[in-house]
């Protein structure tokens, strides 16, 4: 190898070592509701199943199914951090709906934020973490058949 070559090699590894090891990993606190009521959602959420966060009210449990987490990500890439919060907040609510739909509920109550096993209970917020290139929130919730 000639010097200019190793030189532009070890310049290169500097740089990549320099951006990994200071990625930017944001947390945010958004609205439940505006990320709920996106065309998106109102368009791919079953109306037929709902979904109560923290200790929000809800009726009576007949059967419960079982405490299920869903952990997603989404491209984040060109995209603010609340547009790509949002869309991946979407991604999860419809895993939890389909784990719904598999255990034969009609509900999904106590969700609560799960990002990296930390637990964030709110009725009106929900966390999410965002990057340069991805943007990732996880939930944990119970799964159940209301009255």
């Amino acid at each position: 190898m000639t010097r200019g070559l190793i030189s532009a090699v070890i310049l290169l590894g500097a740089l990549l070592l320099a951006t990994t090891g200071h990625a930017r990993d944001t947390t945010l606190m958004l609205s439940i509701e505006e990320a709920m009521n996106t065309p998106e959602a109102r368009e791919r959420l079953d109306p037929n199943i709902r979904f109560f966060f923290a200790d929000a009210p809800h009726d009576e449990v007949i059967t419960e199914h079982g405490n299920f987490v869903t952990n997603k990500k989404t491209n984040a890439f060109n995209k603010s951090d609340e547009e790509a919060c949002k869309w991946v907040m979407l991604s999860t609510l419809i895993s939890l709906q389909d784990r719904v739909k598999t255990e034969g509920g009609n509900a999904v109550i106590n969700i609560e934020s799960y990002y990296k096993q930390n637990v964030m209970a709110s009725s009106t917020e929900y966390e999410c973490h965002a990057g340069a290139l991805m943007a990732g929130v996880a939930l944990r919730g119970d799964v159940v058949t209301l009255r």
